[in-house]
């Protein structure tokens, strides 16, 4: 780990605890790498078909389907639609048995950025598909842009040797989170230098060493708390993947995605969607 996680991890230890995020389960059975890729290829392969049927085979008996923070039938939802798939990216959490899977339909005709948590039962079967389907009056959307700098972007796998530690992810993950409801938070957040964050379409990102993810970062923090918070954490990746209600936001469906290099916030991705109606603070 950094000396610079060392530094601050008591005190993200602290605002973790404090944070109305919902807690990460544990799982007894053993997670199945095998099983989640599946999962995420067969969830891929419906959308793309634009029918629930490729999944039909890793479903559990009792699995549910939510889309922007509401249980839907999935035959109602995004994956009705048949979509090309620009962009695809999956992130394995092999402690809670969940992926966490970011794509992009850069048609004029389907514009769609969209994150999807799946989880997994201990039968290993799919219990809950988790998505945040951003399109056309989604916070700052333009999918033709989003893809041109997610490609800019290099997410590979980092070394075991410098891998950061669940817990600190995922606390970084929430202080960022709680800037909005608290003063203090952004000053226990490990910002990295460079740092870009992809908010919409919207990039802090100029391909100079410098870049940062601060500009933009809430100065009025009497703000509602971000609730409802769902994890996805791979180590490998230094990710963590976070969907919530936006209160501050017409209660909005957001995904939160952040990346820790060495100790240090890398990239940070987010996705808003308001409902269906225009986002506006």
């Amino acid at each position: 780990m950094a000396l610079s996680t060392l530094k601050i991890w008591a005190l993200l230890n602290a605002i973790a605890s404090v944070s109305l995020a919902v807690p990460l389960s544990t799982t007894k059975a053993e997670c199945d790498r095998t099983a989640l890729t599946e999962a995420a290829d067969a969830y891929i392969a419906a959308q793309i078909a634009g029918k629930v049927e490729p999944l039909k085979n890793i479903l559990g008996d009792a699995w549910k389907y939510q889309q922007n923070n509401k249980e839907l039938e999935a035959e109602k939802g995004v994956l009705s639609k048949a979509l090309k798939i620009d962009h695809r990216r999956t992130n394995y959490d092999m402690t809670d048995c969940a992926t966490y899977t970011e794509y992009i339909s850069a048609d004029s005709a389907n514009p769609y950025v969209i994150g999807v948590q799946i989880r997994h039962g201990e039968d290993k079967k799919v219990n809950m598909i988790d998505v945040i389907a951003s399109t056309t009056n989604s916070w700052l959307f333009d999918a033709k842009k989003t893809l041109q700098y997610v490609q800019q972007e290099k997410w590979d796998p980092i070394p075991k040797e410098k891998q950061d530690k669940r817990e600190v992810i995922k606390a970084v993950g929430d202080a960022y989170m709680d800037m909005w409801s608290n003063a203090t938070a952004h000053e226990t957040i490990p910002w990295g230098t460079p740092c870009t964050r992809l908010e919409g379409s919207a990039y802090t990102g100029k391909g100079k060493p410098d870049d940062s993810c601060k500009p933009g970062i809430p100065s009025n923090h009497n703000q509602a708390p971000n609730t409802h918070r769902r994890y996805v954490i791979d180590e490998s990746m230094g990710s963590v993947s976070i969907f919530c209600v936006w209160e501050h936001m017409m209660m909005a469906a957001d995904s939160h995605e952040f990346r820790l290099e060495g100790g240090k916030l890398r990239y940070v991705h987010t996705m808003t969607e308001c409902g269906g109606k225009q986002c506006k603070l």
